[in-house]
């Protein structure tokens, strides 16, 4: 079945991408079945796709033989997503609900590959989510995210430069987060005022000893103080100053010179006392 363009389908359906949303819609299927590639093969893997909008994304998925669970909350999209189940018999699931407030396993019921142009209001805290938990490995076999690319930046950065802070740790310390392509911002329709990238994670090792929560605080506490002294940032953190005591942590240091392999460290201690 050939599929109408895009802009078409968007037309057709009076779609209009609304900054309440946070949605930007992508267009240029040649991008994105690039983007849907980057996973590498997606044949018979199922896929969950958050914020799916007119479906631009979802058919790339679709074309790469992957079963997609698409969870929308803008009931205007449904219409133009319900043609694309029709166009690809059983391989099409759409659910229309908050991908915040659902469980994400429950709903795929076997492991999975996420891939997402994810609306940039909730971008962040479906990220952090997912890193979350102390269960690893998780039931995600990988993460492929857009985001803006500050935040992209954000999350594959290293110690000691201006980006590095609470998601890069949280991203890097049991996974492997690489930035996998730039995409300018005119792709999109809105354009969007700022630049985007999408991230590539899969999971890796969890260390052992160390409590995920723990962790959690611990960059929490560290880096909602960035400019601050670890023993003034982290003096809220009871056993801290023993802990960088017994790892050999200067406590005059600031929590962005600290490397991923430090804070699981200090996490470990911590973790051993509570």
């Amino acid at each position: 079945m050939t599929l109408p363009p895009l802009r078409e389908v968007i037309a057709a359906h009076g779609l209009k991408a609304t900054k309440a949303l946070g949605q930007n819609f992508l267009l240029d299927e040649q991008l994105l079945d690039r983007i849907a590639a980057i996973p590498g093969s997606l044949a018979d893997t199922a896929v969950l796709e958050v914020g799916p909008g007119p479906g631009g994304l979802t058919r790339a998925l679709l074309r790469a033989g992957a079963r997609v669970m698409a969870i929308e909350m803008d009931r205007r999209c449904l219409p133009a997503l319900a043609e694309l189940e029709q166009a690809f018999p059983g391989k099409l699931r759409v659910v229309e609900g908050d991908a915040l407030t659902i469980d994400h396993d429950e709903l795929m019921g076997e492991p999975y590959a996420v891939v997402a142009n994810l609306p940039y209001n909730v971008g962040t805290v479906l990220l952090t989510r997912w890193l979350g938990g102390q269960e690893w490995p998780p039931r995600w076999r990988s993460l492929t995210l857009m985001f803006q690319q500050e935040v992209a930046e954000r999350i594959v950065a290293k110690p000691a430069s201006d980006a590095y802070g609470r998601l890069a740790v949280l991203a890097q310390w049991r996974s492997t987060a690489k930035l996998a392509m730039k995409v300018h911002r005119s792709a999109f329709t809105p354009p969007p005022k700022v630049m985007s990238a999408i991230v590539h994670i899969e999971p890796t090792a969890m260390p052992e000893g160390v409590s995920a929560r723990v962790l959690e605080r611990l960059t929490q506490a560290a880096f909602g103080q960035r400019r601050k002294m670890l023993r003034q940032s982290l003096k809220g953190t009871p056993g801290a100053a023993e802990a960088m005591d017994e790892v050999g942590i200067d406590p005059t240091r600031r929590a962005e010179t600290v490397t991923i392999e430090e804070f699981v460290a200090l996490a470990r201690v911590l973790s051993g006392t509570t």
